[in-house]
């Protein structure tokens, strides 16, 4: 069996698909990959559909060794520059490993979060059906935990036989504010914390993780006080603690909380959200139901569409090209016929 063995890797390097749904009503987080988008990328690359389970690295990269036979991955998110047995491969393009071949994965240089998916998906038992590993429950994962050096982890057959192909889109490359539906719980503010919450420029907070970004700015008043009978949760609830700080609940949030909720992240959005790194400056713009709804069909085609936006690899000579790769081993001096320690 062909297996991706882990060298090294960041603390919070962990499998993640589409999260686990449905268990809500029993206290289970949902989980899953911070970026939907690029995890869906990564998959349409290597024939995979978008929800199948990745690795999700957090700022920092890892190494990884293929074993037992050849595998066809890909990487996508955060910037991260990705190299095969030290030699550079392009941004967004598919990356075939043989027997012995190790795959380097450098740290984010734009957003935080990247996904490493293989062709045909990895040959792990699902918890509750997926294979998301949320930290707090030790579900999912592999047995239960995070990726660390010298894990191993066996890859489904590829059952394709498909030319190296690459995704010429950049969904980092989106801006301006992120749009919020106001509410649940808005009659718990006053109207000039509401009028702060969509003017003000808010910053993300070193307290930043898969279970909420805290964002520092101005503080929020609350009108009736910071307490509520505890409700549901959703991804992207913006609650507001006795602090008047608002904090963004994200994928592994609880499931049911007590704070009041002046917005909620628009589902279309959320992962733009996901990859801004602390110190980022963040805006909020108040949209309608209507138009929610409306990014979230048009998010929805877009994934669909992404097969259909592969193109073939090219290997051309262009000299952006060949300055990324490591072509030269060594000089030789014509002269004294003497080698250089000198590369490129």
């Amino acid at each position: 069996m062909t297996s991706l063995v882990v060298k090294s890797c960041g603390p919070m390097t962990s499998l993640q698909d589409w999260g686990r749904i449905g268990y809500q009503r029993f206290g289970v987080s949902p989980s899953g990959a911070m970026d939907r988008r690029c995890l869906a990328m990564a998959n349409a690359l290597v024939g995979n559909v978008p929800e199948t389970a990745a690795i999700e690295f957090m700022n920092l990269g890892g190494s990884f060794t293929c074993e037992g036979g050849e595998l066809r991955l890909a990487l996508v998110g955060a910037g991260c520059i990705a190299s095969v047995n030290d030699v550079a491969v392009e941004s967004n393009t598919t990356i075939a490993l043989r027997e012995g071949d190790t795959l380097q994965v450098a740290h984010a240089r734009s957003g935080s979060f990247a996904y490493l998916a293989v062709a045909g998906g990895f040959l792990v038992e699902p918890q509750l059906g997926s294979l998301s590993f949320h930290p707090r429950s030790r579900l999912g994962g592999l047995k239960g935990a995070p990726l660390k050096a010298g894990d191993r982890l066996p890859c489904r057959p590829d059952q394709q036989d498909r030319a190296p192909m690459h995704l010429p889109l950049d969904p980092l490359a989106e801006a301006g504010p992120i749009r919020v539906m106001i509410g649940p719980q808005d009659d718990y503010f006053t109207d000039d914390a509401i009028r702060t919450f969509l003017s003000a420029e808010f910053t993300i907070s070193p307290q930043a993780d898969r279970m909420g970004f805290q964002l520092s700015g101005p503080q929020l008043d609350h009108s009736k006080g910071f307490n509520i009978v505890s409700d549901g949760i959703v991804d992207g609830h913006i609650q507001v603690p006795g602090s008047g700080l608002p904090i963004v609940l994200m994928r592994d949030r609880q499931t049911a909380g007590g704070y009041p909720k002046i917005a909620t992240i628009i589902s279309a959005d959320l992962a733009r959200f996901a990859q801004m790194r602390p110190g980022s400056p963040v805006r909020f713009r108040a949209v309608s139901r209507e138009e929610a709804v409306a990014a979230a069909r048009q998010m929805k085609e877009w994934i669909a569409a992404l097969p259909s936006a592969l193109v073939p690899l090219r290997f051309d000579l262009t000299t952006e090209h060949l300055l990324s790769t490591n072509l030269i081993g060594g000089m030789v001096d014509a002269l004294s016929h003497k080698a250089s320690d000198h590369t490129s």
